[in-house]
């Protein structure tokens, strides 16, 4: 009532009360029923006329659709939405992408509907073509992380420090008036609190701990593994849902597979506590800098020329990983819009050498303790990689050239060079040898 709405009965009707240029969008499952709503609509629309994919639809699936569309002078806009059911409410994150034409069409409309910050909208163009489906799934992937490493902590609270629903439920709300506020932190010290009518006892702990996902999760690994970007931490994430659906295989494996027998924990309670923020902050830090980089790499790899401040500021209201944290994120992209790791920026490099002894502690604690910390775990691994200025892959290609001779480079001299390693030491000197046609990254093993 009092809302310019016109029901249709009819694809033909819906179309021909639109008014020109037309603006159609749908938000059905990703895969085939979107193929299958574009061919029942398209045939109904002239040129200049927009379709626009508000669903999880795979980036490369967009691409493919634009294309198609664009030969015949439609416009299809693949728009990231993120929110949930109060997104729905109250207003999403949205990731548009497609041509500059459509954007110019649609901003006026999308601006209105989309979550405000600051009296900005949570909205602004991503790119051409997939660029808004391909920030969506990156989204989605940092989320996986987020819950993962929210989840991790939640073990190591209750499975070292013994504390109940009624005390998590404290412990995060006062976490989440600090550096960690973000809907995630906040929605969780909501759902310790509540009671399960049936049984009286926290609902949380009523749950069945066997988790689902949609599959979006694994389009971003599948994203990354072709890039050759590490996301190690949302990979962790990933496996952990998968390790958590196979309840029957770890009930079974419990009974069997032994376990640390350890007594209570002793210590200083409350420093634990401060000690696992510091190891959620951190690892965060981490994911979220594997998820930028990702979105740098995607840029590059199709062009989109994706604003990566622009990006962060738009997850700031609408959206499920909505944080303070973000505005951290667009502050260092505007320090240097061309930084190649989150960790690099002054003010995350400052935040990890703070919480690295505590991060730490809490992971060697997790393993002792044999609590699963597989994000955590992942983070620092990461860090301690990516910070180390020698690695150990110098065995690694020696053992490549032993047997496969995939040859190896030296750190003395320039070239690429072989060694007979079965060879007397006399006899087996590396050879210098004609440099290979460049091998995927993986090739060889």
């Amino acid at each position: 009532k009092g809302k310019n709405i016109q029901p249709t009965r009819t694809l033909e009707e819906f179309v021909s009360a639109l008014k020109k240029p037309r603006i159609a969008m749908m938000m059905v499952k990703a895969g085939a029923p979107v193929d299958a709503v574009i061919n029942q609509l398209s045939p109904l629309l002239e040129k200049g006329d927009i379709i626009i994919d508000g669903g999880n639809s795979l980036f490369t699936d967009t691409q493919r659709r634009e294309k198609e569309l664009a030969a015949r002078g439609i416009h299809f806009v693949g728009m990231g939405v993120s929110g949930g059911e109060e997104g729905a409410l109250k207003g999403p994150s949205l990731m548009p992408g497609g041509s500059r034409e459509s954007w110019e069409v649609i901003a006026p409309i999308f601006r209105k509907i989309a979550a405000q910050v600051d009296g900005e909208p949570c909205c602004r163009y991503m790119g051409p073509n997939g660029a808004g489906h391909y920030v969506k799934m990156v989204h989605n992937g940092i989320e996986y992380g987020d819950i993962q490493l929210i989840c991790e902590s939640y073990a190591i609270l209750k499975d070292i420090l013994e504390m109940d629903a009624a005390q998590l439920a404290e412990v995060f709300t006062e976490w989440n008036r600090g550096e960690l506020e973000s809907y995630l932190i906040e929605i969780t010290s909501q759902i310790f609190r509540k009671i399960d009518p049936e049984t009286g006892k926290p609902l949380v702990d009523m749950i069945l701990d066997k988790a689902g996902q949609k599959g979006t999760g694994i389009w971003t690994l599948q994203a990354a593994i072709r890039q050759y970007v590490v996301i190690s931490t949302i990979n962790a994430a990933v496996e952990a849902r998968v390790v958590s659906s196979r309840k029957d295989e770890r009930v079974a494996a419990s009974k069997i597979l032994p376990h640390p027998r350890l007594r209570k924990f002793k210590g200083n309670r409350a420093r634990l506590i401060d000690a696992v923020r510091d190891a959620l902050y951190a690892s965060k830090i981490v994911s979220y800098a594997q998820g930028m980089e990702l979105l740098r790499s995607g840029s590059a790899e199709y062009k989109w020329n994706l604003n990566l401040s622009d990006i962060a500021t738009i997850w700031r209201g609408g959206c499920i990983i909505r944080a303070r944290f973000l505005n951290r994120i667009v502050e260092a992209y505007q320090r240097d819009a061309e930084l190649h790791n989150l960790l690099l920026d002054r003010y995350f490099t400052r935040a990890i050498k703070k919480a690295q002894p505590k991060w730490r502690l809490v992971v060697a604690l997790a393993v002792k303790h044999g609590v699963a910390v597989p994000a955590f775990s992942a983070s620092l691994a990461y860090f301690d990689s990516y910070r180390s200025a020698r690695l150990p892959a110098n065995l690694l290609q020696a053992q490549r050239d032993f047997f496969g001779a995939h040859t190896y480079e030296r750190i003395d001299k320039p070239g690429v060079f072989h060694t007979e390693w079965t060879e007397p030491d006399h006899k087996s000197a590396a050879k210098p040898t004609e440099p290979k046609t460049p091998e995927p990254h993986h090739a060889g093993e």
